[in-house]
């Protein structure tokens, strides 16, 4: 039997074939994620790999968010990655290194310096015409008590890494009665994250914002509610104030909500793959995220 290629090899050749002049640089593995593998091309091409095993779906998926970036790069005023090449067949899409590190890795003090670019994106993002890209990204938008029985699932996997209090006030949350369902939805990210925002490690602002493959038609209170997970109320609150569409109380209810049930979520899936990096940075947001509070569900 013959030995499994080298995916580097395979790299090469699709960049060798689309893009001649950088075939022969350097070739590292660069990530992954759920959905893609990473490669760095010559220390600044990044080359995403779709790990979907079905040919028709990830070419589907590479043609609809190529097209999505462009839509979203016309509008951003905060950089998003520009496809240099796509190989739908592959699974491939190809754009240069957007400067900056990921917001995960550096620690941010909670600085509203953050939230200007933040509230911008999600202004512009949130008023795309839901026309422009019906056909390009999903609509997302299950039941909230779907939400609730996923969570408790996440939870039961999770819970022998909480201490006392933090299960009482998970069980708390499951055991109330979750937010309606949202009455408008809009483009969203989808999975506005601390991992897919980058900034720059000297000044702490926002340089980029990557992975666009979750985009979908959604409530965009969900953007918010990563925001608010990962970043924290200073910064959820100075994007608000920044964030011209509606935003009531449901919404900030339903972003609570979310925010708990990713946290969750994440932390599963840290627990089921022994990721470190999903369980260390998850389980320091715990007790803030859960904690009673005017953006709480556990007041």
């Amino acid at each position: 039997m013959s030995e499994p290629s080298n995916p580097l090899d395979g790299v090469r050749k699709l960049v060798q074939r689309r893009l001649p002049e950088a075939g022969d640089s350097p070739i590292e593995w660069f990530g992954a994620g759920l959905e893609n593998e990473v490669f760095l091309v010559g220390g600044d091409l990044v080359v995403r790999i779709r790990k979907e095993p079905d040919p028709l779906l990830r070419a589907t998926a590479v043609r609809h968010e190529s097209a999505l970036l462009a839509i979203v790069g016309r509008i951003s005023p905060v950089p998003v990655p520009e496809p240099v090449f796509t190989d739908p067949a592959a699974g491939a899409l190809a754009y240069r290194l957007l400067p900056g590190v990921p917001l995960r890795e550096y620690p941010v003090d909670g600085s509203a310096r953050l939230a200007a670019p933040l509230a911008g994106l999600l202004d512009r993002l949130h008023a795309v015409p839901i026309a422009e890209v019906r056909n390009l990204v999903p609509v997302d938008n299950e039941p909230l008590t779907v939400w609730l029985a996923d969570t408790a699932d996440d939870y039961r996997d999770v819970a022998a890494r909480l201490d006392g209090r933090q299960r009482r006030a998970v069980e708390d949350f499951l055991a109330r009665t979750p937010p309606a369902r949202p009455d408008t939805l809009t483009l969203c990210h989808n999975d506005l994250g601390a991992e897919h925002l980058l900034v720059d490690p000297d000044t702490g602002m926002l340089t980029g914002v990557i992975d666009w493959s979750d985009a979908s038609i959604a409530d965009p209170a969900y953007d918010l509610a990563l925001i608010l997970r990962d970043l924290g109320p200073q910064v959820y609150h100075a994007v608000l104030e920044g964030y011209s569409h509606p935003f009531d109380d449901t919404h900030r209810e339903r972003a609570a909500f979310y925010a708990r049930c990713a946290l969750l979520e994440d932390l599963a899936h840290g627990v089921r793959t022994g990721e470190r990096r999903y369980l260390d940075a998850n389980l320091a947001l715990m007790n803030r995220t859960f904690e009673p509070g005017p953006e709480g569900l556990g007041k």
